[in-house]
């Protein structure tokens, strides 16, 4: 509490010093407004800047803007994105106003690319910028959420509800069957790893939301092969808020947020359950569970969950201080998780510097920020133990174990097979998890001055994140209680350092209509993690408990990426654009033999609209693309998998040496001659733009062949030191569409609507599983569930999607009731083994989706938008595990709550391997409605707006599980942390 009464301090002192701050700024100004041509509204965000000086500002909400300090004389340049700027000479004037034309809607719009920027205009590849005043809006908490639902062909899943937790992204579907499927992701120039440290399951939750000014996706390889060796599965930029020039200008932003649970699961009550037990003592003649009963009616969801408070506040500053511009903020989140004892914090600062020397021939970028997480992360465990626990016994009891009633034998010990009182997982465990982020890099571009347009270009970076996990289970704890609890205290550490080198060269051929630029550039990266094990203790620290203690207490592993690269952009009478590229990466996660490749790409472009319609209004953008290259894949976990190498036994399998426990050393599984896995992709697209850009859009096509497979598969007996291998296998084709519309179909002085959507096909087969043919082979289980001993329910098999589903088809009544245990005969042999097993659905969508809206209103805003998929189904391995008898009656002599689904079936015994679990999980859900009004200016100079908005609003679904909307690729269903539905209200002051 005391963290949070000092920050709002620091909060309320800084806002007054920068008041002042900006009062003392003010000196004879220049006031105005500046507007649309099209329809009169005001132009928000646009740039009003001094000629031939750094002095500058940016309209308000209104268009309106106030400049200070303006010279008599000056010659004011309004500028805006899609705009032609206009040059206005102030004379003695203290008032103008100016209206801005379009200049062929987003066109010319500057798009982060691969190292370095390029007019949409002149974009060859798949590339989608979206920048901050298209984001996703409302309660985020990690920067990937900013783009939910609007890029085609970008899936982004969230892993559930849990505060500050991650999604699973996928661009086109997957194209890998054991490597990574997740794009690149590169921060201001810097390639990152998207994966989790100790005391961070989602190191994207430490980049502030609030400080992105656009992200860019790529999706093509023509587009994203300039990384090479990381960019088989896209790419995403993320680049940051820069530095402005002009006077200071700041703005503070605060949100409020209370998250609700959004559904819950249908279980019996403790009535029904006393119903069932007591007919089945009746019908059977054994009263053991009736005997067990208890007299209540606990709704155990009831007892976890929780209204989730949340805040997030925002303090930034922007402008030039000494001729340097600059961007300054500070951050501050906090946000309960709707689960008991779920809490994510997070406290940013980052610092943007851009200044220019040698009259403008060296540009200096210095990006810096920091950011600390802390979570408590709660048990997510006790989300099943609540749909596990017997809903006729209450929360408490006197007992040994805290207070919280558990299951007991006649001694009065837990019974460890049975079910946990959910609330006592929660708060007889502190799960506390840190990590702090240094991400920063300074680029400097000279401009050589003996070769005019020649520059030297480089980047030195580092992301380093420290990671710290400790966590205590208290002495009382049921499942605990034998080892006087338990404490656990992990460290871990991970230093990414980068250095690009280039030379860039453009020249604009006038006498040919023709203009090039030439990119060359090595780059060298090093990826370090340091991971320190610690033995578990009892609660108190005092004993170590048995079979604890870590192998090793430390590891380092390491790897590093050094790459060469060319590129050349030719462009011939603004019509005809050509890109081509070539990337050399060699990883040290390969042997040498094999390490280096070779990752070309081409693209070509043609402006339909210069050619065919130069004088017809009504097409304002009609250009035709093609695309082809090549990318690699060298993330999969594993960093020696082509070297000889021994592995450690578990603890659990030592041998035991006179009064000594030793663990052994066995050879393991390895490919020396291990290489990349490779994607070749194919695009053709056609970008459009009608009657002013009012209607404009994308259609394209797509492929994706993955050859050399990254796969873990079966061997025969004897070829290895394992039944398994990680070799190169098989391939693998991903080929589909996209459509992308955007429509203005009211466009006036006081009222604009804006409404879009988008829609990809998707389809992925697996073409090749083995390197040797052999016509017994029918592929290799996967997706393993809940329930029974080493139970799978998919299989990657040729022909097939990856993880299709595997199982018995159920046979039913004529009622269309399932019959227990009854399938078909599907190969007429009169019995029914795993050779009546057939391959039935997948997880992954055959269609997704996204829908925008938005409305303009004087003052008024709002907003909606959505997402989808189609042709997606889950294995609702909960309903399979949680709606027999079998359950109700655990044989460990406990009782068991079930779902609903058990009074329309009445299963005695499980059924995993049926069809019948396998739903169709397609869905629509409205991500978001958000509202906002422009009160004006109040405090003076100072302007004021107001939101409020809903997240998951609702979802449409044929469903029964919690959530159609599942992260795991195989798609096998549990329990997941359930999504909230979240309220917020916000605040933003500039001044």
């Amino acid at each position: 509490m005391q963290r949070h009464v000092r920050f709002r301090g620091a909060i309320g002192a800084a806002l007054l010093f920068l008041f002042a701050l900006s009062t003392a700024w003010a000196q004879r100004s220049v006031s105005g407004k500046v507007t649309h041509a099209a329809d009169g509204s005001g132009v928000i965000g646009a740039t009003v800047a001094v000629k031939g000086s750094t002095l500058a500002s940016l309209t308000d909400q209104e268009g309106k803007y106030v400049l200070a300090g303006v010279p008599d004389g000056a010659t004011l340049v309004f500028s805006y994105v899609g705009k032609i700027s206009q040059e206005v000479a102030v004379g003695n004037r203290s008032t103008i106003d100016v209206s801005l034309e379009d200049a062929n809607w987003s066109l010319e719009e500057v798009v982060v690319v691969a190292y370095g920027t390029r007019k949409r205009a002149d974009l060859t590849g798949s590339v989608v910028a979206i920048n901050a005043k298209d984001f996703q809006k409302g309660n985020i908490q990690s920067s990937e959420q900013l783009l939910q639902g609007k890029v085609a062909g970008l899936q982004i899943t969230s892993g559930g509800g849990s505060a500050g937790g991650g999604s699973t992204l996928r661009i086109r579907g997957a194209a890998s069957l054991n490597a990574s499927n997740d794009p690149l992701i590169v921060i201001d120039g810097i390639p990152v790893e998207g994966n989790g440290i100790k005391g961070s399951d989602n190191l994207l939750n430490s980049i502030n939301p609030n400080d992105i000014e656009s992200m860019s996706v790529l999706k093509d390889a023509s587009a994203a092969a300039l990384y090479g060796s990381r960019a088989s599965n896209g790419v995403i930029i993320i680049t940051t808020k820069k530095g402005a020039s002009g006077v200071p200008r700041f703005n503070f932003n605060s949100q409020f947020s209370t998250g609700v649970i959004a559904k819950k699961v249908e279980m019996l009550n403790g009535d029904q359950v006393r119903d069932i037990i007591n007919a089945h003592a009746a019908a059977t003649g054994n009263t053991t569970y009736k005997e067990m009963l208890g007299s209540e009616n606990t709704d155990w969801q009831d007892q976890i969950f929780r209204n989730a408070s949340g805040t997030d506040n925002n303090l930034s500053a922007t402008g030039a201080l000494a001729g340097i511009p600059f961007r300054a903020s500070v951050g501050y989140s906090n946000q309960n998780g709707i689960l008991k004892t779920d809490n994510f914090q997070r406290t940013s600062g980052a610092l943007s510097l851009n200044p220019k020397f040698f009259q403008n021939a060296l540009s200096v970028q210095v990006n810096v920020r920091y950011a600390n997480t802390q979570n408590r992360a709660a048990d997510g465990g006790a989300v099943g133990a609540a749909l596990m626990m017997d809903p006729t016994k209450p929360v408490y009891a006197e007992n040994k174990f805290g207070g919280y009633w558990e299951w007991t034998d006649a001694e009065g010990n837990f019974k460890s097979l049975a079910g946990r009182n959910p609330l006592a997982m929660l708060e007889l465990r502190n799960d506390k998890r840190s990590a702090s982020r240094f991400l920063g890099n300074v680029e400097l571009d000279y401009k050589l001055p003996f070769v005019d347009g020649l520059s030297l270009r480089t980047n030195l970076a580092l992301d380093q994140t420290n990671g710290n996990r400790t966590e205590l289970i208290s002495a009382q704890s049921a499942s605990n209680f034998l080892t006087g609890g338990y404490f656990r205290d992990e460290d871990e550490g991970k230093v990414n350092k980068l250095w690009d080198v280039s030379l860039f060269y453009e020249k604009d051929l006038k006498d040919i209509r023709s203009k090039f630029d030439v990119l060359l550039l090595h780059s060298y990266q090093d990826f370090l993690t340091k991971v320190y094990m610690n033995p578990a203790y009892s609660a108190d620290k005092s004993t170590m408990i048995p079979g604890s203690m870590p192998v090793f207490a430390t590891d380092r592993p390491q790897y590093r990426l050094d790459s060469y690269l060319g590129r050349v952009n030719y462009t011939l009478m603004d019509k005809y654009l050509l890109t081509a590229s070539l990337r050399r990466d060699a990883s040290s996660k390969f042997s040498p033999a094999t390490r280096v490749g070779y990752f070309p790409a081409l693209a070509a472009a043609w402006k339909l609209k210069e050619e065919l319609f130069a004088t017809n209004s009504n097409v304002t953008d009609l250009k035709l693309r093609l695309g082809w290259g090549v990318t690699g894949q060298q993330d999969f976990g594993q960093y020696y998998p082509y070297m000889a190498r021994y592995s450690i036994g578990s603890n659990t399998a030592q041998y035991q040496f006179g009064d000594q426990y030793y663990s052994f050393s066995r050879p393991a599984a390895f490919d020396a001659n291990i290489k990349w896995e490779t994607t070749t992709t194919k695009n053709i697209g056609l970008d459009f733009g009608f009657v002013d850009n009012r209607i404009s859009g994308t259609v394209e096509w797509f492929r994706k062949d993955t050859k050399d497979l990254l796969a873990t598969v079966p061997v025969a007996y004897g070829s290895t030191f394992d039944i398994n291998l990680f070799t190169n296998v098989g391939n693998l084709v991903n080929q589909g569409f996209e459509v992308v519309i955007n429509t203005n179909p009211i466009r006036k002085e006081d009222f604009r609507w804006d409404i879009g959507f988008n829609v990809t096909k998707t389809k992925t087969d697996i073409t090749s599983l083995r390197k040797q043919e052999d016509p017994n082979f029918t592929g290799i289980p996967v997706s393993g569930i809940q329930g029974g001993t080493g139970n799978t329910i998919g299989m990657h098999a040729v022909g097939q999607w990856p993880y299709a589903y595997h199982v018995y088809q159920q046979v039913y009544d004529a009622n269309g009731k399932p019959l227990e245990g009854v399938y078909v005969d599907r190969n007429q042999d009169g019995q029914i083994t795993d050779a009546d097993k057939y391959l039935f659905q997948k997880p992954a969508p055959d269609f997704l989706f996204g829908v925008n809206t938005s409305f303009q209103y004087k003052k008024w805003s709002l907003s909606a938008s959505g997402h989808g998929m189609a042709g997606n189904y889950l294995y609702n391995n909960f309903q399979a595990e949680r709606s027999v008898m079998r359950n109700l009656t655990n044989p460990v002599l406990a009782i068991n709550n079930a779902t609903s689904l058990f009074l329309e079936q009445g299963f005695q015994n499980n059924q995993y391997l049926s069809d019948l679990y396998i739903e169709n999980a397609s869905f629509f859900r409205l991500d978001q409605i958000h509202l906002g009004y422009y009160v004006g200016k109040v405090f003076g100079n100072a302007s004021l707006s107001l939101n409020a908005g809903v997240n998951n609003v609702f979802v449409i679904t044929k469903y029964s599980g919690l959530d159609p909307e599942n992260s795991s690729s195989t798609g096998v269903d549990n329990t997941i942390y359930p999504r909230p539905r979240t309220y917020s209200f916000g605040i933003n002051f500039d001044f």
